[in-house]
């Protein structure tokens, strides 16, 4: 199933999924993308436009010699530019609008919520040499299969825990670029709990009276066990430390050698002296937790935080069904548009792939099966 989908048989369908005729305009006039009827004659008409430039793998050109053709609009590939670079406000309300209309609450148990970003490339041959990106943002909520939340923002936008609005009673999950003090205490000060991956020296580790943690001797003393369950606190610069719970697992042996060589790998590519501490933390998977012991054993914890795949599956699923990549030109406001579109059109195709063969909802039955 193709963008063409959408734009033709089913237009009407796509039209009432964003909230009908009225709503999509109204959002077009408050967001300044469509103020008066000109070269394009309304705003349904702007946004199958924008859809068919930013989804039809058409150029500036093609696609105002597409529009002419087809009577929809007559207008420069000029002034195409000028119309994109107005619609990013407006495509980040219409894609607001689709993922509240498909948001679901779980019906027993509390929601989780998936945390992560994936890049793309921007365009031009400097920001291919200079590493430039655009950062998305996301959540991905269980067991609806949903994403909730999509944040746009360049290479410089940290991730952070915080930056997903929380919902009531969560368990928020993420990986260990988001072990930060600041965020995790704002999530869990809302009512959320939180389950994230660490490394051994992320932060300034305390243990049950507010004393320097030994984490590495911790684990050292619990090699032969292979888990370890306890107290654990987290230092914090202008506020009380946050008292958490570290849940660690130590890998199979098959593992260990591979994490042993990886760690001397980055070491030796980062050019310093690899720190034994370093290769004895490279043999667990380090967990922190606001959950408590009863009812959630280590191993609940461990497997709460192994349903972040999903999320991984998630964004492979908006870059090979809808083709999310960079986007062709260097403007940033066209930039903003361009991705906002095809997610966009990954939540409005959802319902109607839900139901194929090689749909990513039936793959994810599968795997779990």
């Amino acid at each position: 199933m193709t963008h063409d989908v959408l734009l033709n048989e089913l237009w009407s369908t796509t039209l009432h999924r964003l909230g009908g005729e009225a709503r999509v305009t109204q959002a077009a006039r408050e967001t300044k993308a469509f103020l008066r009827p000109r070269e394009v004659k309304s705003a349904i008409d702007l946004l199958r436009l924008v859809l068919a430039y930013c989804l039809g793998g058409m150029g500036l050109r093609s696609t105002s010699a597409w529009a002419a053709s087809v009577g929809l609009a007559d207008l420069s590939n000029v002034a195409l530019l000028g119309r994109l670079r107005n619609c990013g406000d407006w495509m980040e309300r219409l894609v607001a609008s689709l993922l509240a209309t498909d948001l679901s609450v779980p019906a027993h148990g509390r929601p989780v919520r998936l945390l992560d970003a994936t890049t793309v490339r921007k365009a031009g041959l400097d920001a291919r040499r200079n590493g430039r990106l655009w950062r998305l943002h996301a959540a991905f909520d269980l067991p609806s299969e949903r994403f909730s939340f999509f944040e746009l923002t360049d290479e410089t936008g940290a991730e952070h825990l915080g930056r997903v609005p929380v919902q009531a009673n969560e368990i928020r999950i993420a990986d260990r670029g988001y072990c930060r003090a600041g965020p995790l205490g704002e999530v869990l000060a809302k009512g959320a709990d939180i389950i994230v991956r660490t490394g051994w020296n992320s932060a300034r580790w305390l243990d049950a009276d507010g004393e320097p943690f030994d984490l590495i001797g911790a684990l050292r003393k619990a090699e032969v066990a292979g888990r370890l369950d306890c107290p654990i606190g987290l230092w914090r610069r202008k506020s009380t430390p946050l008292m958490l719970r570290l849940v660690a697992f130590r890998k199979p042996q098959s593992e260990i050698a591979t994490a042993h060589s990886n760690a001397r790998r980055e070491s030796s590519k980062e050019g310093h002296t690899l720190n034994p501490h370093t290769l004895v933390a490279a043999e667990w998977v380090l967990l922190v937790t606001s959950l408590p012991a009863d009812p959630f054993t280590a191993e609940d914890v461990a497997t709460l935080y192994r349903s972040r795949w999903r999320i991984e599956m998630a964004f492979k699923r908006l870059k090979s069904l809808v083709g999310l990549a960079g986007p062709p030109g260097e403007d940033a406001d066209v930039a903003k548009t361009w991705i906002l579109a095809h997610l966009l059109m990954i939540l409005l195709l959802e319902p109607h792939t839900a139901v194929v063969e090689d749909s990513p909802r039936r793959q994810v039955a599968d795997l779990a099966a």
